[in-house]
């Protein structure tokens, strides 16, 4: 099983023809609204890929609630766990230029209520993994990590968004996944002065145990554990937008590994499901399922250097 503690939210997207620079008023011919929120879509990527998923998070007591909802209750992600607080569902706002490069305000709300407490009812085992984010309060995600740990399972963060780690969480960490911003944020919090995030996710493996993926766009992925590298380059695919290529990455790796599959193939899953999501509009309406994201990832990938 996986357990996802983390954000819900709803999507505000809008295209424009260019993102718009600081207090600069860019317009957009019209918006849509998808269910998003970075807890929200690792739960749908890794439920896609094939995962029997848990989500633990909070909403509000409004109409976006049962929208930030939908898919996830489609697609038979277990939602029992879902709190229902006074005060409005998490918002994301989000502008995409003809490139599929974005800039994405998020506003908290019942996400900063969010609390764990549900995971130490589940009797979680060693077989199962907690996945985390940073849009829910650090605090509760230490709190959740912790009751993780004490049942034997395996922790996993994605840094994003970007941001210094608490040292007590990352002392609970088997797996931390960052993107190349989000790897430069680490290592300046760690006091590091490596820039590249093949040199951090190393130091990362060697001198804290810590399995390291660093994710790179359109070059792919590095990663190391147990002082091994992985390195894949990205397959080519046609870029819409890359909102959720993150998510969709992180969920279908957990995926993979709670499957019982090594983090060489935990990788080549990700990589696939992260390409595939480039390649549509929105964040869980781009989420790939675990169909094409198999074909994808059967096919033959370039190693990076």
């Amino acid at each position: 099983m996986i357990v996802v503690f983390g954000s819900i939210n709803i999507d505000l997207v809008t295209r424009v023809e260019r993102l718009p620079g600081a207090g600069e008023t860019v317009l957009g011919p019209d918006y849509a609204v998808h269910p998003g929120g970075k807890g929200a879509n690792q739960a749908l990527a890794a439920r896609r890929a094939g995962a029997a998923v848990t989500l633990i998070g909070a909403v509000g007591r409004d109409d976006f609630a049962t929208t930030a909802l939908s898919l996830l209750a489609a697609e038979g992600v277990e939602l029992r766990h879902v709190a229902r607080l006074p005060a409005p569902t998490g918002a994301a706002f989000i502008a995409i230029d003809p490139e599929g490069a974005n800039q994405i305000i998020v506003a908290a709300g019942a996400n900063a209520g969010a609390r764990p407490d549900a995971l130490r009812d589940m009797a979680p085992g060693p077989d199962d993994i907690l996945l985390l984010q940073r849009e829910v309060p650090e605090e509760a995600c230490l709190e959740a990590a912790r009751l993780m740990k004490s049942a034997g399972g395996r922790v996993v963060l994605n840094l994003a968004p970007a941001g210094a780690p608490a040292p007590a969480l990352l002392d609970l960490l088997d797996i931390l996944v960052v993107n190349e911003h989000e790897a430069r944020v680490l290592a300046q919090s760690l006091g590091w002065p490596e820039r590249e995030p093949d040199a951090i996710v190393r130091r990362l493996d060697a001198e804290r145990g810590i399995a390291g993926i660093a994710t790179l766009g359109a070059a792919g992925v590095v990663a190391w554990q147990g002082d091994r590298r992985e390195r894949l380059a990205a397959p080519a695919v046609a870029v819409v937008d890359t909102v959720a290529a993150g998510d969709s990455f992180t969920g279908a790796f957990a995926a993979t590994l709670a499957a019982g599959k090594g983090l060489p193939d935990a990788l080549r899953q990700g990589l696939a499901a992260g390409s595939l999501a480039c390649t549509r509009s929105g964040a869980q309406p781009s989420i790939p399922r675990s169909a094409e994201i198999a074909a994808l990832a059967g096919r033959s990938f370039p190693q990076g250097r």
